[in-house]
């Protein structure tokens, strides 16, 4: 609308040139060849005039991070429940397709090893998400929400469960691809017509205004040590028939299993201060002992 409303004037001002010009013509005074110049030049300033209003008007937009989400305190309007959000494991394809082809958590720049390692993880929380308007929404909104692959990447269910857990981006921010994480939440928000509330919002452009790119910044991960020798078999088979190994007070999968899914991984072990775990430890049956030698998790 703007640019027909400068060529409207401009079309009136080159009428004006022209009859000006065509009487100072009569009079000797201007010849075609001038006219011609002093309307090309009318032309070519208008041009760089709509140009320069252009780039301005995107450098404004581009600015405009939070257009079209509203400001305004978080409101359970109604109670919160987890299987009003619920998503499908098979989502975990797409997710690995998005993060090069591995279980590679953006938080925090880890590739792991084994599905079971990682937990799919909501950028926009489930329960953050209702507070901020889906608790108005209906059933099929809300799982779709759960189910959107622009919401959802890899965390290890420490960093998922204990770290970040509802919070917003006032209260977490990734050690790793912050600008990528917060301008996926503002994504994810304007699509489901989602609220911050003001220190969201605060935080949120703190990080946006210093971004040099939005894309996910995959960290290779480091060289591995080279392995150790391998033990000799007889003698690790002949200690562990003479070391009953540690006593372990209770079911190991009660203990160690975290995902509940009747295996324990290394991470796993790790977390609770078991690794590396030898043929003799109660763990060692529920675990996966790639090599053979009778230890896990070195």
């Amino acid at each position: 609308m703007k640019r027909k409303i400068a060529v409207v004037i401009v079309a009136a001002f080159v009428i004006a040139i022209v009859f000006g010009a065509s009487r100072l013509q009569a009079q000797g005074a201007l010849t075609l060849e001038a006219l011609a110049e002093r309307i090309n030049l009318l032309f070519t300033g208008q041009d760089e005039m709509t140009e320069r209003l252009a780039s301005l008007e995107a450098a404004v937009a581009a600015r405009n991070w939070l257009a079209g989400i509203p400001i305004q305190p978080e409101n359970r309007c109604t109670p919160y429940e987890s299987d009003d959000y619920r998503y499908p494991q098979s989502l975990e394809a797409q997710i690995v397709a998005e993060t090069g082809g591995s279980f590679y958590s953006p938080y925090t720049g880890e590739t792991f090893s084994w599905a079971d390692e990682v937990d799919i993880e909501h950028i926009v929380a489930r329960s953050e998400a209702h507070d901020s308007g889906l608790c108005a929404a209906d059933i099929f909104t809300r799982l779709a929400f759960a189910s959107d692959p622009l919401n959802l990447t890899f965390a290890s269910p420490q960093l998922n469960r204990d770290q970040k857990v509802a919070k917003d981006v006032a209260e977490w921010l990734p050690d790793v691809n912050q600008c990528w994480f917060v301008n996926r939440v503002v994504a994810v928000k304007r699509r489901y017509g989602l609220s911050m509330d003001p220190r969201e919002a605060e935080a949120a452009l703190a990080v946006l205004n210093a971004c040099p790119s939005f894309a996910m910044q995959i960290i290779a991960p480091a060289e591995e040590e080279p392995a150790a020798a391998p033990e000799d078999r007889s003698t690790s088979n002949a200690e562990s028939d003479q070391d009953p190994g540690p006593q372990v007070e209770g079911d190991p999968l009660d203990l160690y299993d975290d995902n509940n899914n009747g295996r324990i991984t290394c991470a796993e072990a790790r977390r609770h201060g078991i690794a590396p775990v030898r043929s003799n430890h109660p763990a060692y049956p529920f675990m996966r002992d790639a090599d053979g030698d009778g230890v896990v998790c070195e």
